[in-house]
């Protein structure tokens, strides 16, 4: 009983509501491609006539202009793992605080800091509710995530009645009501974890070969470096002292 009207940037204009045609164009990445359009993005996707695929945040921006005041998607972005390093922060909760849209969704991304994540949308005014009959907060694939929300809401005439009333107040900020995965195609929480923190092993592991393969890189340069200096100065019939290879160098 809901019309659908999904959010995309076609060809420079910003769409509310596409034909069938028009997301398959958008799924044909060779074809389209697509840039990832959050708010940053737009002003170029758009002057560019480019195709957008757009974010949480970019949706939010577009929805809340046009006046929707429900938006569904997966998962959205959150506080990442290690952000007291790299201040890796969603521009989705940035965006949750500003546009009044709820947003329902399975959560945050289970491969993010959900405790840290609920905290920041605290900070940003966000209202945040579990989809059921208790306020564990879902994780995406998972059901638990350990964390709890401040509420639960159980039924949609309820869900309704609170984004009804948040826009009458005027309050001006997004509110998120996340759903749990239906329990057939819920993981439990303990694989998830164990894939994640497999996966954050890779991710490491990664870096720690790219960079071993620089070193390694570095160190080859500079013996070829040795050894044509070594084969210059053996060719000549005098003896390389190492320590003055560096002197030597810019020498015929």
């Amino acid at each position: 009983g809901a019309i659908p009207a999904t959010v995309a940037i076609v060809n420079g204009k910003i769409m509310v509501g596409l034909s069938e045609d028009e997301i398959k164009l958008l799924g044909d990445a060779i074809v389209s491609k697509p840039i990832k359009t959050s708010r940053r993005d737009m002003p170029y996707v758009v002057s560019n006539k480019l195709n957008g695929g757009t974010t949480v945040c970019g949706t939010l921006i577009v929805a809340h202009k046009a006046g929707l005041p429900i938006f569904a998607t997966g998962g959205i972005g959150g506080v990442h793992r290690g952000a007291h390093k790299t201040f890796d922060i969603s521009a989705d909760l940035l965006e949750l605080g500003k546009c009044s849209v709820a947003v329902i969704s399975s959560g945050v991304k289970s491969i993010l800091d959900i405790p840290k994540t609920l905290e920041y949308l605290e900070t940003q005014g966000v209202f945040v509710a579990t989809f059921g009959d208790t306020n564990e907060f879902p994780a995406f694939y998972s059901r638990i995530s350990g964390s709890k929300a401040p509420y639960c809401v159980e039924t949609a005439m309820k869900a309704a009645s609170i984004i009804k009333c948040n826009r009458n107040l005027d309050m001006r900020s997004g509110m998120l009501f996340a759903v749990p995965v239906p329990v057939e195609y819920a993981i439990d929480p303990e694989t998830m974890n164990h894939v994640i923190e497999e996966a954050l092993r890779e991710v490491k592991d990664i870096a720690l070969i790219k960079n071993n393969a620089k070193t390694a890189a570095d160190i080859a340069v500079a013996l070829a470096e040795l050894e044509l200096v070594e084969e210059k100065f053996s060719a000549r019939g005098k003896r390389v002292d190492s320590n003055s290879l560096e002197d030597l160098k810019g020498r015929p």
